[in-house]
Order: C-alpha cells, then sequence, then structure tokens
C-alpha cells in the first residue's frame, strides 16, 4: 500500500529563515497595502524564496498495514464436561477458526483455559485472565475483539468495562431451561470439641424454582449418621457431635433429580478440626520415691491434661491414734475418685502402687471394668509390683498385660527398642534410639515378669520386657517395668528423651488418632492424593482409591520409614476420594472445599452480557433445537455496529508498518533554481520599467 504526503525539509534553521523571511515578508506585505508597483511580483519572489528555503519534499511512503488481534477465549474447565458443551464448544471453535482464516485482516490467538495442573486454577472459570494474558503485548488500536466460546458462569468478571476499546462477544454452551439440584454449607466452624455438639448451616438450591422439602443425608468420616429433612430454598440448622481429634470431614447430600443435568454439585463439604477438651489424668503414688514428681511434672506441663494427683504418704498400718482432726493430711477420697466419678478420668496412673487397703479390695474390680468399656491405665512399675501387696493380686489382675515372677534384677542396663518398638508410633524413632548403644544413660532396675501380653516396645536388662502396651477389651493399658525413668530427666549420663517417650504412652493409652499402630490417612497436596498408611506389619499392600466420579484407580504403597507406608498419585478430578486399605479406610478432599466451579452449573447468558454490552458486542447461544448456529463474521471500522441477528463484527485496525520511502523534493536542482530566478527576474524587470 502506497501513500503520499508533503514534508518540508529547511536548508536553515527555523530562526535564521525567521530572521531573513519576516522582514521580507513586512516590506511585501506594506507594499500591497500602499499598492506600490511591482508588490505582487515582489511577493512571488518572496514565496518562490521561502519555498526554497524550506526545501519542500514529496513524500511516496510504502506501507504494509497490519492485522487486527482477535482473541478466541475457550472455556475449558469441569463445567463444560456436563451433557454436550463439549462437543458444541470443539465445534464452534473449528468453525470459528474456519472462518477468521478466510478474513486476512485479523491474527487469530486461541487460548484455552480451565485445564491447568494446579488445583486452585481448576476451581474457577477464570476467562477473563486469559483474555489478559492473550492482549498482554499487542497495542490498544490493534486489538479487534474477542469471543469467548463458555456455558456462562464466569468467576473473574472485573468490576468495570474490559480494559481495550473493541467489541466481546460471547456464545454459550449448554441448552435453554436447564435443571440444576445443589447443596452448600452456609455456616461450617473449622474447629468443634471432640464429643460435644456443632452448630452449622446449610442450603438446598435449585435451578427452576422448585419448592417443597427434599431428604438430605448426613456423613462424619464416611459414615452415614441422619437423614434430615430440608426446605428448598430456606437455610437449615445442622447439629452434629465431632468424633474425633484432627480432621473431620462433614458431608450433606441430596438425591439425583430426573431431568437434572449433572450431580456434582448435589453434595457438599467441610473439613472441621476436633479439638480435645482437657484430658483427665489420675495420678496415684504409693510412696514418694526419687522418681515421683517425673510423671506430675510432665503431665502438668501439658496445657491439654488436667492432673489430679494423690500421693499415699500415711497407709493404713501406721495409724498412730491421731484424732482425725488433728491430721494435717486429707483423707483420700476413694469412692468419688474409683466409684463415682471414674468414667470422668481418660486415664489412670498407678505409679509405684501397692495394695495396703488404702483402696477396698472390690474398687479393683471397678478399675478392670473401667479398663474394658474404654478406659486407660498406666502401670509404673517399682519393687512393690512383685513384692507380695502388688497389685497383680488383686481383682485388677484381668486388666494387666504382665505378672510378675517375683524378681527384681538389679543392674546396669541401656534401654532398647524391641523389634515391634522401631515400627510403634510410641517409640519409633525416639531421638538416640538408632546407635548401639543408644545415646542416652543407663537405668539399673528391672522388674521381671512371665509370658507379656500385648507388645513389648522396649526391653531392659538381659532382654526382658521393659515396655509393655496393651488392648484390653475397649480400653487400654500399658506397663512400665522399671521405676528409674528418672534418670533421663535428671540428665544422667547425659539423660534421654523421657519427655517424648512420656507423653507418647499417655497419649496412646488415650487413643490419640496420631500414635494408632494402625492408622490409614490420606491428603490432597494440590492434585495429587497422599496416602500414608502407620502398620506393625511388613507389607500392608496396595491402597485402593474411588475417585469422586466412582472410578476405581490404585496407589501403591513403600516403606518411608518402620511402620510407615506412603505412595502418591496424580489425580484429574477435584472431589471426595474414598482411600481404603485392609479393613481401613479414609477421605482426603482434592482441591478447595465447595469450589465456585461445581456451585452453580446451569449455563447462562446473564454474566456476560453487562460486559458485551459495555463493548458493544453480543451475547447469543449456540444451541439451537438441533445443530449449533455460529453466527457469521464482519470486519467493522470505527464506532460502527459490532453484531447482528446472524453475524458478529470484530474490529479492523488503521495501524500499518513502513516499509520503504521514496523522495522527491520540489524544489531541488535546476527546477527549482529556475523557479527562484524567473521570480526574482520577473520583480527586477518589473522594477525596470
Amino acid at each position: 500500500m502506497n501513500s503520499w504526503s508533503l514534508s518540508f525539509e529547511p536548508l536553515l534553521s527555523w530562526q535564521f529563515l525567521a530572521l531573513i523571511l519576516v522582514p521580507l515578508a513586512i516590506l511585501a506585505l506594506a507594499g500591497l497595502w500602499f499598492r506600490r508597483r511591482g508588490a505582487l511580483l515582489r511577493l512571488a519572489a518572496l514565496v518562490a524564496l521561502g519555498a526554497a528555503l524550506l526545501n519542500p519534499v514529496l513524500l511516496d511512503e510504502n506501507r504494509e498495514p497490519l492485522q487486527s488481534v482477535v482473541a478466541l477465549v475457550v472455556d475449558r474447565s469441569a463445567s463444560q464436561d456436563i451433557g454436550d458443551r463439549t462437543a458444541q464448544t470443539d465445534q464452534a471453535l473449528t468453525v470459528l477458526q474456519e472462518k477468521l482464516a478466510h478474513l486476512k485482516q485479523f491474527e487469530v490467538r486461541v487460548v484455552e483455559t480451565g485445564r491447568a495442573d494446579a488445583a486452585d486454577e481448576r476451581t474457577e472459570t477464570r476467562l477473563f485472565s486469559a483474555l489478559d494474558g492473550a492482549f498482554r503485548d499487542v497495542p490498544p488500536s490493534r486489538i479487534g475483539g474477542a469471543i469467548m466460546i463458555t456455558d456462562g458462569e464466569v468467576h473473574d468478571v472485573p468490576a468495570g468495562a474490559p480494559g481495550f476499546h473493541a467489541p466481546l462477544h460471547a456464545l454459550i454452551t449448554g441448552r435453554e431451561g436447564e435443571k440444576d439440584r445443589r447443596i452448600r454449607f452456609e455456616k461450617a466452624p473449622r474447629f468443634g470439641i471432640v464429643g460435644k455438639p456443632l452448630d452449622m448451616t446449610y442450603r438446598v438450591i435449585t435451578s427452576g424454582g422448585e419448592a417443597g422439602q427434599v431428604d438430605v443425608r448426613v456423613s462424619v468420616n464416611g459414615q452415614q449418621v441422619s437423614v434430615e429433612r430440608a426446605v428448598i430454598g430456606q437455610e437449615m440448622p445442622l447439629r452434629l457431635t465431632i468424633p474425633n481429634a484432627g480432621r473431620n470431614i462433614i458431608e450433606v447430600a441430596v438425591d439425583h433429580e430426573d431431568g437434572e443435568i449433572t450431580d456434582i454439585n448435589n453434595r457438599s463439604v467441610a473439613l472441621v478440626d476436633g479439638i480435645r477438651e482437657n484430658l483427665r489424668v489420675l495420678l496415684v503414688s504409693g510412696e514418694p520415691h526419687a522418681g515421683e514428681r517425673t510423671w506430675r511434672n510432665l503431665l502438668k506441663s501439658d496445657a491439654s491434661v488436667d492432673l489430679v494427683h494423690f500421693t499415699i504418704l500415711r497407709p493404713p498400718e501406721k495409724q498412730d491414734g491421731t484424732p482425725i482432726n488433728e491430721l494435717s493430711l486429707i483423707a483420700f477420697p476413694t469412692r468419688e475418685l474409683f466409684v463415682d466419678k471414674i468414667n470422668e478420668f481418660d486415664l489412670i496412673i498407678f505409679d509405684r502402687y501397692q495394695h495396703r487397703d488404702v483402696l477396698p479390695i472390690l474398687y479393683y474390680d471397678y478399675i478392670a471394668e473401667y479398663v474394658e468399656k474404654g478406659g486407660a491405665l498406666l502401670i509404673a512399675a517399682g519393687p512393690e509390683y512383685a513384692g507380695p501387696q502388688s497389685i497383680a493380686r488383686t481383682p485388677l489382675l484381668p486388666a494387666l498385660p504382665a505378672m510378675p515372677t517375683g524378681e527384681v534384677v538389679e543392674k546396669g542396663f541401656y534401654p532398647r527398642l524391641t523389634d515391634l518398638g522401631k515400627r510403634h508410633p510410641v517409640t519409633r524413632g525416639l531421638e538416640g534410639s538408632t546407635a548401639e548403644p543408644p545415646h542416652w544413660s543407663r537405668w539399673f532396675r528391672t522388674i521381671a515378669v512371665d509370658h507379656p501380653e500385648g507388645e513389648v516396645v522396649m526391653k531392659g536388662a538381659d532382654d526382658r520386657p521393659l515396655l509393655v502396651l496393651d488392648h484390653k477389651g475397649e480400653g487400654r493399658v500399658g506397663m512400665f517395668l522399671s521405676d528409674q525413668g528418672w534418670l533421663w530427666a535428671r540428665g544422667f549420663e547425659g539423660g534421654g528423651p523421657h519427655v517424648p517417650l512420656y507423653r507418647r504412652i499417655a497419649h496412646w493409652l488415650m487413643k490419640e488418632p496420631e500414635l494408632e499402630e494402625e492408622r490409614l490417612t490420606a491428603d490432597g497436596r494440590g492434585m495429587t492424593l497422599e496416602v500414608r498408611r502407620q502398620t506393625m506389619s511388613d507389607n500392608p499392600g496396595n491402597a485402593q482409591v474411588i475417585t469422586p466420579s466412582g472410578k476405581p484407580m490404585t496407589v501403591p504403597l513403600t516403606q518411608s520409614e518402620p511402620g510407615i507406608f506412603t505412595g502418591s498419585a496424580v489425580t484429574k478430578e477435584i472431589g471426595l476420594y474414598q482411600v481404603a486399605n485392609g479393613n481401613l479406610s479414609t477421605l482426603a478432599h482434592i482441591g478447595p472445599i465447595n469450589a465456585p466451579e461445581f456451585g452453580d452449573m446451569v449455563s447462562t447468558e446473564d454474566v456476560l452480557r453487562p460486559q458485551a454490552e459495555k463493548t458493544g458486542g453480543s451475547v447469543r447461544r449456540l444451541a439451537s433445537t438441533s445443530s449449533v448456529n455460529v453466527p457469521g463474521i464482519v470486519p467493522v471500522r470505527g464506532n460502527a455496529d459490532a453484531s447482528g441477528r446472524d453475524w458478529i463484527g470484530l474490529k479492523t485496525t488503521n495501524d500499518s508498518v513502513l516499509k520503504s520511502v521514496g523522495r522527491v523534493p520540489l524544489f531541488g536542482g535546476f527546477f527549482g533554481l529556475g523557479l527562484l530566478l524567473m521570480a526574482l527576474g520577473a520583480m527586477w524587470y518589473r522594477e525596470g520599467r
């Protein structure tokens, strides 16, 4: 494309030109004003001189016109997988590309969004962010417009007009009058007290204005706990009891309705972290000894533990006739602790306790029953456990994991982990346990026992059992067969990890989930499902997974450390995954909870219409009764209409690239010199007459 233009290239600077031409112009104009003879010729000569000095040049510019940039933004989000929306999108994209290929004035950029690997980029339809990226390197004058192929559910619509002056068109997939039912949590606290009711609210919503009531299934950690009756459209209350410490998955779901476009949003999930109220521990010390305060100090330092501690300073055989009202010691509240309030304690610890008729013999049977029904008991044994007044000779016997032989081994030794102890969560990974000898101090006393039940996780002198953990009915029992753990607390020979060991024992007995021998957990990190299996076995096998869409998959588990097997798998679906291994199962949620992408999934023209109207564009549905109607494309200029009944307009640009320039000086060479001399000569000729 060639264009002509006139340019001036002065032979002198503008200041010198002014000094020469301005006085001459004044004289010439004065001559005209006073009608002097030859004034017109002098003015013509002045014009010729000025033109010669200004040096006018005729430019012949060879320009290549630039193309307008048009963005085709294609919505590939999860909601586009519903029905035949994907087919409509693909067909529309193909037709648009073919039509635009015949219009050479447009450069087409296709941007597909919604299929990113990152979970947070797949939970919202962000078409305007993709559009901004497509136009980032394009000058505003070259933007020809944008065409979005989407179901209309867009979550990043700007508050104002788009940042370009070109038409925005939207082609909506889906069908008119689609029907959908969905449920969502309105109020879902992030934390709850274990064993206490938690108040939540939810709402059932329909797109077609449906009224009435529906059944809502309520599940906690994969187990259905109730069926609620909900009024459609109203915020409904929900009261649940949090069963476990740590993460709990609360799910509400409604049945699929005939004619619904999808049931993906027929369920909603809330994650609630269960927090235990302070654990109540009863510590009974049989008599003062060097390590008596070790357990007390440890439990008192734990903010999650309420400790009740009694030390038997005055056993019955030490009665000396002193009147009760003159004693400074309180009476041991045996009935209150071991009958009336025994079930209020999460753990009972007997620290070097022996039977001295402080407790009636029947109360030991109450303690054994307390353990059988889910309580926790720890025996910190000393020499008394091997003597004639051992609590092993009471009705507490059914709850004990080991019977004493009567022997007390007085011999220095390093406490060591057994093979089971290296895998057990109570003792696994104790600092210093991997060295030989272990990097902690020696102990000097072990209480010998016969045929211990349960799991021996630590061994003492001559490989005798040192720490025994056992399940009794619904409860748990631990037995520490030495009273010399205080040597670690006092730093003897460098001390040892008494704090983590004692704390783990106490929390295992109180059934903390993290310390379960057999435990299966799963979590989502981005779009990766991570599975962790805690087990005492050598090979738990693979984890079986069911995806949100119901497809099965297998995740191989490999040992990462003794007692821990892990595995991971990259997933494509956002939602709730069911994970199973052996007789254990758990749930994991991949991606953000209740993401906007899975909220309202009915296709709509209303979201994008305001933006399209601000730019002179249009919003229309692709689907008719039986086919996809893609409008024609018409190039438009300036502020012309950009849409019609069956066509959409895209703006063309006037921008171009200069390829070459041809110069033709108008007063150059002999031609210019001749004109100048002719003008001056005519002036002199007239003056001479």
